[in-house]
């Protein structure tokens, strides 16, 4: 028998796809394909179309399909295998990670997110080896890998520059700093809404944990620098914009602090590289030496991991129902920090020890 006419009613149907949307779940390939097999038959395919496209034989569909006429949804009819199963040999192992490291579009699947089944899917396809889903985190596991949120990485990045800053830029100005005996600072700047911000938390499964909010659009901006070998910190909160002007008078305070050169290290916001900012930096070469972090790194930029930490430990899942609440617990995590400066050289990896003779 080659082709069929045969129907189902609506609901039988809606059945069938919801025990196909099962099985894909489950990654059960065996029961996926008769399912698919059972639906494509119902549209009017022939046996030798289905057979075709689900890579089995054409008596495999017509016995599928006898086997659905006469006992319904049943757990997919097959012959119980003999022997020991087939497993992924070392070199098909090797194939297997280059292909996940390429990604699922590279393989031909339409997302970008690797999922158990589809790996199921993609062994039993090109190596003819079937695993159970279950079984293939732990393949992958095996194989070096671990189930992991990714991460954006810039189109704009210059690895060639970032490279010459690791190798070239950072030795040299390392250098210079111990030979003038100047302040290494490290510049940025923060801002911490008062509507709050979340993280993740423990909470009863199934009870996604509340956070009141103000909902206020307001945010209270800091600039900040850390000093590379004392850890020590200069710091200025305000309510409005950051721009040029307030950058400027946030620096006149930090040169007004202390009498030694200043090695300043800042990224490439507008308001740091301004024609208003760049003609004041002139007028301070005597003390002031400027240089430019390579374009998005900020993980060459160890105070952004101050504002991170600020925020873990005293900002992420608070409720600042007023301005000057966020303001008060921003400034005391902010004069905790300015106490601990070995906490700040622990975010340069330096030892402590330099904290504790500064």
């Amino acid at each position: 028998m080659c082709c069929v006419r045969f129907t189902i009613s609506a609901p039988y149907r809606k059945e069938v796809e919801a025990h196909l949307k099962t099985a894909q779940h489950l990654g059960n390939l065996r029961r996926v394909k008769y399912l698919l097999a059972i639906l494509a038959v119902v549209d009017g395919q022939s046996f030798a179309q289905v057979a075709l496209v689900l890579r089995v034989h054409e008596k495999t569909v017509a016995t599928w399909f006898s086997m659905f006429c006469c006992a319904g949804l049943q757990d997919t009819p097959r012959a119980k295998p003999t022997g020991r199963p087939p497993k992924l040999t070392p070199t098909q192992q090797v194939t297997l990670a280059t292909w996940i490291e390429e990604g699922p579009v590279k393989v031909g699947f339409s997302g970008a997110c690797w999922r158990s089944p589809m790996i199921q899917q993609l062994i039993y396809e090109r190596f003819g080896v079937y695993y159970n889903v279950f079984y293939i985190a732990q393949l992958l596991k095996t194989l070096g890998f671990s189930f992991q949120k990714a991460a954006f990485v810039s189109d704009h990045l210059d690895e060639d520059k970032r490279q010459a800053w690791r190798t070239t830029t950072w030795p040299q100005i390392l250098r210079l700093a111990k030979e003038r005996q100047a302040l290494l600072l490290f510049g940025d700047e923060a801002s911490f809404p008062q509507w709050g911000t979340l993280t993740y938390t423990w909470a009863r499964r199934g009870q996604q944990p509340k956070v009141k909010t103000s909902g206020k659009r307001k945010g209270y901006k800091v600039f900040g620098l850390i000093e590379y070998f004392t850890g020590r910190l200069f710091y200025q909160g305000q309510e409005g914009r950051l721009n040029s002007a307030t950058y400027i008078a946030f620096l006149k305070g930090v040169l007004a602090h202390t009498t030694r050169p200043i090695i300043l290290i800042q990224d490439g916001a507008r308001y740091h590289t301004s024609a208003e900012t760049t003609a004041f930096f002139a007028q301070q070469t005597a003390r002031l030496q400027v240089f430019q972090l390579p374009t998005y790194s900020p993980d060459y930029n160890p105070i952004e991991k101050l504002w991170k930490k600020i925020k873990q430990q005293d900002t992420h899942l608070h409720y600042f129902p007023t301005f000057e609440a966020l303001t008060q617990k921003v400034e005391q995590a902010l004069i905790k920090f300015a106490n601990i400066p070995e906490e700040i050289l622990a975010l340069c990896s330096l030892p402590t020890e330099l904290a504790q003779a500064a």
